[in-house]
């Protein structure tokens, strides 16, 4: 089935030439996509309109209520969740660190935690810090740098009756590789422990299917799929009905809302929602093909994700292939199943350098470690990691080819 990349582009004002003083090539997503004119609409229609504290009376209180709950019934339509276990929080970052401490509470001197170092930073200190301040102990495991997979023998080697959490990624936001998160779930609870798993990644190239991953729980941002700038976590609300956070005294003990400190940012959760339609709709923009009326919204979010992750496949490959073609160039992105994320090296040469060179020629892929500290120095890359070259939805053929040739001038010149 055809993709029309560009019937989705002119949904986004940042990549349509004309409409920015200087129009630039992106392959920065994994740092944040994009957004489309639907989202920042959003955005300023709640912000704009009638708004107060929830409620169900005025129009304005209805209107902060229904941004809510319309953000929750999003996020589960999107990961395949209970909205009753949807929780906001300000990035990733901060509602692992939240629940890590939530968690930590119960931790004592022998318990174990397993992280790995595959992973962003935000799924690895927050919980080597949490044992440090309980006095548990943090057990390591090892991708393998050739491959850059993360076996789930080499999790199921460290566990012990004494595991209490495993956190691992559900795609490298680095190198892009994506575990075998299903069968790692299956070790790790048979081990009695809780699975924590960063889909932060994983969510804007893969249609999430929560309860075949076997997440406890699992953290996302939507700003990595065309959303505003803010995090997300889903987990049983049973499970989260268990968890007693700290809080001020008059505020509600119900679930989710409990973990949620203050007066949510309702336009956020507006832009979210919208943002989730919009992924819902894109398979509808790239090939033309009117989804049927009685679709729902899950329905058509999994179509939509599988014509995208095809596109980005497809392009993924024509990247490959170029770069196999260039001499000095190291591509440390090798694992089976992985994202539209290709990490590169060059001989002699400087990432940070080819960064430089590019954006000169409007093309935008940056270099780094991108806080995947740990897993850039198993690479051998120390903190100046890789050139990151990340792919996107409404990433075009006519784009990879510009990469590759100011690529090939770099290193031919």
């Amino acid at each position: 089935m055809t993709y029309d990349v560009e019937s989705i582009r002119a949904h986004f004002p940042a990549l349509t030439a004309g409409t920015v003083p200087e129009h630039t090539v992106h392959f920065d997503s994994p740092g944040g996509t994009q957004t489309p004119q639907s989202v920042g609409q959003a955005i300023f229609n709640t912000l704009t309109g009638p708004l107060s504290i929830r409620g169900r009376r005025s129009p304005s209180e209805r209107n902060a209520d229904d941004a809510v709950t319309g953000f929750r019934s999003a996020m589960a339509d999107l990961l395949g969740a209970d909205a009753l276990g949807i929780v906001y929080g300000r990035s990733a970052t901060q509602l692992t660190y939240d629940f890590s401490r939530h968690l930590s509470r119960d931790w004592a001197p022998g318990d174990e935690i397993v992280v790995s170092r595959l992973d962003h930073d935000a799924n690895i200190r927050p919980w080597v810090q949490a044992a440090d301040h309980a006095g548990a102990t943090v057990v390591w495991v090892d991708f393998d740098p050739e491959t850059g997979e993360l076996a789930p023998a080499a999790v199921a080697a460290v566990l012990t009756d004494r595991t209490r959490l495993v956190a691992v990624t559900a795609a490298s936001n680095l190198i892009g590789t994506r575990p075998a998160i299903a069968e790692i779930a299956k070790v790790v609870h048979q081990a009695g422990a809780l699975f924590f798993v960063d889909g932060v990644h994983y969510v804007p190239h893969a249609f999430v299917d929560l309860a075949a991953l076997g997440a406890d729980f699992f953290v996302c941002s939507p700003y990595k799929f065309f959303g505003p700038h803010c995090g997300v976590l889903a987990a049983d609300p049973a499970l989260l009905a268990g968890i007693h956070p700290d809080k001020l005294l008059p505020s509600t003990d119900v679930v989710p809302e409990r973990f949620e400190l203050g007066t949510l940012p309702y336009e956020t959760l507006a832009g979210v929602t919208a943002a989730v339609d919009f992924l819902a709709g894109l398979g509808e923009l790239a090939t033309g093909v009117p989804a049927r009326p009685s679709s729902s919204r899950r329905e058509r979010l999994r179509a939509s994700l599988r014509s995208a992750e095809a596109h980005e496949d497809a392009l993924r490959d024509r990247l490959e292939s170029g770069l196999a073609a260039l001499p000095g160039v190291t591509v440390y992105s090798r694992a089976a199943q992985r994202t539209p994320t290709v990490l590169v090296g060059f001989t002699g040469r400087r990432a940070a350098d080819a960064t430089e060179f590019l954006f000169e020629r409007g093309i935008l892929a940056p270099s780094g470690s991108f806080y995947a500290l740990e897993a850039s120095r198993h690479l051998g890359l120390g903190e100046a990691g890789g050139l990151r070259i990340g792919l996107a939805p409404y990433s075009t053929p006519a784009e990879i080819d510009a990469l590759l040739a100011g690529l090939a001038e770099f290193v031919l010149g």
